[in-house]
């Protein structure tokens, strides 16, 4: 059982997003215990119906049209069912930056059918089962059943959603993708369709009684915007490129000064440094010329600053676009870019692809896989020793760890996997978040890895150059 966590999480339904908090089953005086932010209260059977005729006790949980939102409710409010927590002290002083849910934990409720009618790839099934998992958390935890009651052990007010999960092509969404391989997994994943389409309305209508809409009072439903209008016209969207008048003009949108802490619009900034943020259907859109020339736009945030620059594997063997052993780091893609279409002589001018390269006109957009916060992972390891037990995972090693071996590997520094070996407090951590990656990061191991984990960043650090 992992230790207290809590974790921000978005919902879209009906066309608009809300923002709250879940906390994940932990075991607290020998009971397993799970909620989300939310509470009981009188009402009728929709929760924002201002008629108070015949209320009846309802658990609801809170949604917030926004991350800042959220923040401002926390700061204020006890009133909710979180309030007990072992970590909510933490998340009272959390901005809206540290309480936006990652990709992971964005649940859109509106967008099963249109998953559910793709194939049955890694990211459609993983993405219905994440989906189905919330809602049928949600289901348990907002249940009003008497537990001490035996004669309604079996009754629920969640009776579309138990009937959908116990179906058993639902069941076999936890087995990954490889459940729907051939013709038996062909049969199972319409399977998930047909009961999607049996039941998935009452599903939703279930859970909508269930959630509030109005921060428990803070705000007003019409303050959501439209899911679909957020997507079209939110700070994330770039312009097309023919509708750009220049590179700089990109650069406008896409540039972090992070020297300075300024951020464009829509930028989030994290650790004293930068991040870049491009809109996801654009990153997809470039990662299809990238992947096909084997060379990957990879983005490294560090104290001193954040970058993007290319990296490739050599008989799998990281090289970066660099020069002995040192990195070449570039504040946007857009100077990226030209630096790549220019006639400097560096590392990966030998690879077979780089006249592609240097011709294309795609922008280099790092996935999600491929950005290396190394400065994001020194503070969370900061807050966890200081006393933010629960705050993460053991998972939030991996991605920095595979950024920084590959970087050491590169830049011709041993003391990196030195310190990453079995014998060293970093090197256990990074296993055990290998074997059991959801165990809360514990307050001792973080005091104890962060002194190597500053070691490292110093290391890499000093291997970056920052280029106009």
């Amino acid at each position: 059982m992992a230790r207290p966590s809590i974790v921000p999480i978005a919902l879209t339904l009906d066309d608009r997003t809300g923002y709250t908090l879940w906390a994940p089953p932990w075991e607290e005086d020998g009971e397993e215990w799970q909620a989300f932010l939310g509470t009981t209260v009188e009402v009728r059977a929709d929760i924002n119906d201002d008629d108070p005729e015949n209320p009846v006790p309802t658990a609801v949980v809170h949604l917030f049209p926004s991350p800042a939102a959220l923040a401002a409710f926390c700061r204020t409010s006890t009133d909710h069912d979180l309030a007990d927590h072992p970590v909510w002290p933490v998340v009272t002083g959390l901005g809206p930056a540290d309480l936006t849910p990652d990709d992971d934990h964005r649940f859109d409720l509106d967008g099963v059918y249109d998953v559910a009618a793709e194939n049955p790839d890694r990211w459609a099934v993983e993405e219905l089962a994440a989906t189905l998992d919330i809602v049928s958390r949600l289901a348990e935890c907002l249940d009003a059943g008497d537990e001490d009651d035996d004669d309604l052990d079996d009754e629920t007010e969640f009776e579309a959603v138990a009937e959908l999960m116990a179906k058993p092509e639902i069941g076999s969404l936890g087995l990954g993708p490889d459940a729907f391989v051939g013709r038996s997994g062909e049969d199972a994943w319409v399977g998930v369709g047909g009961a999607l389409d049996d039941l998935w309305e009452d599903v939703v209508e279930e859970l909508g009684e269930h959630l509030d809409w109005t921060g428990a009072g803070t705000v007003a439903v019409a303050d959501y915007p439209s899911a679909s209008e957020a997507v079209e016209e939110g700070p994330l969207a770039l312009p097309d490129e023919d509708d750009a008048d220049s590179d700089d003009d990109l650069t406008d949108i896409e540039a972090v000064d992070v020297r300075s802490g300024a951020t464009a619009a829509g930028v989030r900034t994290i650790a004293g440094g930068g991040r870049l943020t491009h809109d996801p259907a654009a990153v997809a859109a470039a990662a299809e010329f990238w992947e096909a020339v084997g060379i990957l736009p990879v983005e490294i945030v560090v104290p001193d600053g954040a970058g993007v620059t290319l990296r490739c594997y050599v008989e799998d063997v990281a090289r970066f676009l660099g020069r002995d052993g040192e990195i070449f780091l570039f504040d946007t893609p857009a100077a990226l870019s030209r630096f790549c279409a220019g006639a400097e002589r560096h590392d990966l001018s030998e690879i077979a692809s780089w006249p592609e390269v240097a011709e294309t006109d795609t922008r280099p957009l790092p996935a999600e896989q491929d950005r290396y916060d190394l400065a994001g992972l020194a503070e969370v390891l900061g807050e966890v020793a200081d006393g933010a037990a629960g705050l993460v995972s053991y998972a939030a090693l991996e991605q920095p760890v595979e950024g920084v071996r590959d970087l050491a590997e590169y830049a011709r520094l041993p003391r990196v996997e030195e310190l990453l070996s079995p014998t060293e407090p970093l090197g256990r951590a990074v296993a055990v978040g290998e074997q059991r990656p959801d165990t809360a990061l514990r307050q001792e191991d973080a005091a104890a890895v962060r002194p190597a984990w500053d070691e490292i960043v110093g290391l890499i650090s000093g291997k970056l150059v920052f280029r106009d």
